[in-house]
């Protein structure tokens, strides 16, 4: 008859595939739970494709030209002069202040150029434009 050797001890094994498993799952979760904390309020417009483009989020206004010309910042209607207001006053309050131009692809360049320039102006140099992410157009 054999004897367990009492010199040996049974260690216990760590299982780590399980724990991969749980941090896959917690990853995608926060994953998801975050796109949906996001609440930007926009106008329905038409935006141009690009191959290469990022998703950023940490913008402060976001700012739309429809076809017709009209400026749009979040869901109210406004005008160059008194977004250029606004801007420079959230410049001010926020370093890290940013601009997305949401433009309506049917909309005219002339006036994303004018909108630009007038910001420029002010003193507002942190701009994105806003693209559908897919195959260019």
């Amino acid at each position: 008859m054999k004897l367990r050797d009492s010199r040996k001890m049974n260690t216990p094994e760590l299982m780590i595939i399980p724990m991969i498993d749980i941090m896959f799952f917690l990853l995608v979760f926060f994953m998801l739970s975050t796109m949906y904390m996001v609440d930007l309020k926009t106008i329905p417009i038409k935006l141009p494709k690009a191959e290469n483009s990022s998703v950023d989020t940490k913008t402060t206004f976001a700012v739309s030209i429809k076809k017709d010309g009209s400026i749009w910042l979040g869901d109210k209607q406004t005008d160059i002069k008194s977004l250029t207001m606004q801007a420079m006053m959230e410049q001010k309050s926020n370093p890290a202040f940013a601009i997305i131009i949401r433009a309506d692809k049917d909309s005219d360049y002339g006036q994303v150029i004018a909108l630009l320039d007038t910001l420029k102006g002010a003193g507002i140099n942190r701009f994105g434009l806003a693209t559908d992410v897919g195959a260019g157009q």
